[in-house]
C-alpha cells in the first residue's frame, strides 16, 4: 500500500499496520483487483456510475454523489476503488472520520460485483489504511435481514452489531430497498479484537452454536415464527433472501422486518449482544 504510515512511532501498531497490509495484498490478489484512494473528478464520476448500476437509483437518489467525494478526499478521509485486471472500476468504499475524535472511521458505503471476494479485499484495504492512521474501531451500517452481508460483516470480517437503528434513514427509493423500512444494524469493527484478526488472517470458522440455544425467531414455509425469548443464548432467524421476496411478496418481506425489529432489536436494547451469524441464517445473541 502506497499511504503514509502514521503509526511508525508505535512498534505494536506498526506491526499490525503491515500485517493488515499484507493481509490486503493476498485477499487483492486472489480477488484479481487492486484497491487505491481515489483523487479525480473522473475516478469519481465512475464511482456514481458503479453505484447507480448496483442500486438502480432514481435521480437524485444516488448514495453519493461527486461533490460529496471530492469534499471527503480532499479533506483526508476514505474514497477507495478497485480495479481489475482490465482497468475497469469494479469496487469502490466511502468513509469518514467519526466519533470519539481520532479513534474511529464511518464506513458510509461500499458495493461492488458480487461473487469474486472484491467487497472482502475493500474491506482489508480500509482497515489497513485505519491502521496506518491510528484508528482502531470502523464502523458501517447494514440491512438486518440481509443474510449475506449479515455473514460478510459478522463471519468473515469479525465486525459485531451493536445497536438496532429502526427506519434510519427514512423512506429509501433505490430498487433493493423500496418499499421497506430502513431499519439498520450498527456494525463495530474493532480492528484489534481477536475476532477481527482471525478473520483478517482467513482463519474464521462458522461459530459453534453454544449447547441450550433458543429459537427466538424461525423461518416456516418462507414466513417469520416468533418463539420463546427467554434463555441465555438465542438464536434469530432471517429470510432466504429478502431482496428477491420484496417486489414478489411484499407482505412477507414486512412481516420478516416487524419480527427482526421486535425479537432482535428487543434483545439488544436490553443489553443482549450478537456473538456470531450461522451458515444457515441466524443470529447468534447472548445475554449478558
Amino acid at each position: 500500500m502506497s499511504e503514509p504510515d502514521h503509526s511508525a512511532a508505535l512498534p505494536g501498531a506498526r506491526r499490525r499496520h503491515e500485517t493488515a497490509a499484507a493481509q490486503y495484498e493476498e485477499a487483492a490478489r486472489r480477488a484479481g483487483v487492486q484497491v487505491r484512494e481515489l483523487r479525480e473528478i473522473a475516478e469519481f464520476e465512475q464511482v456514481v456510475e458503479l453505484f447507480d448500476g448496483i442500486w438502480t437509483t432514481e435521480p437524485g437518489h444516488a448514495p453519493t454523489n461527486v461533490e460529496l467525494m471530492i469534499a471527503f478526499s480532499h479533506s483526508g478521509n476514505y474514497v477507495s476503488g478497485a480495479f481489475g485486471d482490465g482497468g475497469d472500476l469494479v469496487g469502490a468504499s466511502i468513509g469518514f472520520f467519526a466519533a470519539p475524535s481520532g479513534t474511529a472511521l464511518h464506513s458510509h458505503v461500499t458495493g461492488c460485483a458480487r461473487g469474486r471476494g472484491i467487497g472482502y479485499a475493500l474491506k482489508l484495504h480500509q482497515r489497513a489504511w485505519a491502521l496506518s492512521r491510528g484508528l482502531g474501531v470502523i464502523t458501517w451500517t447494514y440491512d438486518p435481514l440481509v443474510r449475506r452481508n449479515a455473514y460478510f460483516n459478522i463471519a468473515k470480517l469479525g465486525a459485531r452489531p451493536r445497536r438496532y437503528l429502526p427506519s434510519f434513514y427514512g423512506a429509501m427509493e433505490d430498487a433493493i430497498n423500496a418499499g421497506d423500512e430502513s431499519d439498520r444494524l450498527l456494525a463495530v469493527w474493532r480492528l484489534g479484537d481477536p475476532e477481527a484478526e482471525a478473520a483478517c488472517a482467513g482463519a474464521a470458522r462458522p461459530p459453534a452454536v453454544p449447547a441450550g440455544a433458543v429459537v427466538a425467531l424461525a423461518e416456516q414455509d418462507g414466513r417469520p415464527v416468533e418463539g420463546r425469548v427467554e434463555g441465555r443464548v438465542l438464536l434469530i432467524g432471517t429470510p432466504r433472501d429478502v431482496e428477491t421476496l420484496r417486489p414478489r411478496d411484499p407482505a412477507t418481506a414486512k412481516a420478516w422486518r416487524h419480527a427482526v425489529r421486535r425479537v432482535l432489536g428487543g434483545l439488544l436494547g436490553e443489553g443482549a449482544r450478537v456473538t456470531g451469524f450461522t451458515a444457515d441464517g441466524h443470529y447468534i445473541v447472548e445475554r449478558p
